[in-house]
């Protein structure tokens, strides 16, 4: 279930070896993403896709958008 978090809370879990991933079209990935965030666009999600995820760290997901 996604749970939102704040600033301090994305830390800690970065610290503690979480990983990021960008759910935006690989274009915009590609004009700017978070530092380390892989690119798994949500249209394009699939069991396949995910396999780029390690099963055993916590995922960071986010959608960065301008609106």
């Amino acid at each position: 279930m996604p749970t939102p978090i704040d600033l301090p809370q994305l830390e800690r879990l970065l610290a503690a070896g979480a990983q990021v991933a960008e759910t935006l079209p690989r274009e915009e990935y590609d004009e700017g993403h978070l530092p380390g965030a892989i690119s798994l666009p949500l249209k394009e999600l699939s069991a396949e896709s995910a396999e780029a995820l390690d099963r055993g760290r916590a995922v960071v997901v986010y959608c960065w958008d301008s609106l």
